[in-house]
């Protein structure tokens, strides 16, 4: 059989090929999986998507019309697929439930500490020999007050080095973690978190109870000095909110691996086209905030990890199994997938 996977990136190419291989044929491609490049897929009954995919139900109706039966998401995300629709056409839908939760925090804390120490900046001068310090003054981290929301496996990964930096540990979500709390972790409330964090780093999954969980009251409570990480979804944060308050010249730094209306952007090259998302556009200019294009998962352990889940899943739908990765089954749809 052949399966048609989209949004591959070219470091994964060679990676799907050899999972498949003596299995099935992969054909792979660069471009997003959306209402555009949906034709394409007419005939096969695998496809493969990634997390910037637009699988709303008319993409999914499409799909189904030409055959598709089974969607496999290379992703833990599932934001972008409508469930129900999906459940109503009889298709299988499955994703990657976990991979290495040490790539997105260390890249997490790769983003907390380029923006805390200007790295970004500092690089920049030193390629023109300039060497001066003026305006790259950092602090330590050593003492200070990391905010942790959402402390499941990545979040815990991230609090195991906070904690070897020496910080004060708080924590936010709907059921404590024992190892968490074990490195002396303090569960509060949002609010709380929000006002006393020296570092916000946001670790839960994109739900309607956590869209724009930083919103313009949030942001107000934060420290004036205060550092935003956000490597998990884009939505999280109301970035018109976001953008307001640093251009009251708040926040030390903002690290954003994602970014609410990144389907189309990120993972593509837009250098010659014009960006029409002022919001994007104006975040952009800040010399404190640092973006990056949905990459923390991107290490060859991880990437690996979501490929070899992807074929379990395909291989599993093939023998009519079914596993924990499956958001719908043959049009049964669980009650509460996460």
């Amino acid at each position: 059989m052949e399966i048609v996977a989209f949004g591959v990136q070219a470091d994964e190419q060679p990676l799907l090929a050899r999972a498949f291989e003596g299995r099935h044929q992969v054909r792979s491609l660069d471009v997003v999986l959306n209402r555009d490049t949906v034709p394409i897929a007419h005939g096969y009954e695998i496809v493969s998507s990634n997390v910037n995919a637009d699988l709303s139900a008319d993409v999914l109706q499409t799909l189904s019309a030409g055959g598709t039966k089974m969607i496999a998401q290379r992703a833990t995300g599932f934001n972008n697929i409508d469930l129900e629709a999906a459940a109503d056409l009889l298709m299988t839908i499955g994703r990657v439930a976990a991979y290495s939760p040490y790539a997105v925090a260390e890249f997490a804390w790769g983003l907390a500490l380029a923006v805390n120490r200007h790295l970004v900046p500092a690089a920049g001068r030193t390629r023109h020999f300039d060497f001066r310090l003026d305006g790259l003054m950092g602090r330590d981290l050593r003492g200070r007050t990391a905010g942790v929301m959402g402390t499941g496996r990545i979040g815990e990964a991230f609090t195991r080095i906070a904690h070897g930096f020496g910080m004060r540990l708080l924590g936010w979500d709907i059921a404590e973690n024992p190892r968490c709390a074990a490195l002396g972790m303090k569960y509060v409330g949002k609010d709380q978190l929000f006002a006393e964090a020296d570092l916000v780093s946001l670790h839960v999954p994109l739900l309607e109870t956590t869209w724009h969980l930083v919103d313009a009251s949030a942001l107000a409570a934060m420290k004036d000095d205060a550092i935003l990480i956000n490597s998990s979804r884009g939505g999280l944060i109301d970035t018109a909110a976001l953008v307001e308050t640093l251009k009251a010249g708040r926040l030390t730094g903002v690290g954003l691996d994602v970014y609410e209306e990144e389907a189309g952007l990120f993972n593509c090259d837009r250098s010659l086209d014009v960006i029409r998302d002022d919001i994007l556009a104006r975040l952009m200019t800040f010399p404190n905030v640092l973006v990056t294009s949905h990459q923390a998962y991107f290490t060859e352990e991880a990437v690996g990890q979501i490929i070899e889940t992807t074929v379990t899943n395909v291989q599993d739908y093939l023998a009519g199994r079914t596993n924990e990765n499956m958001l719908v089954t043959r049009g049964q749809l669980p009650t509460a997938p996460r």
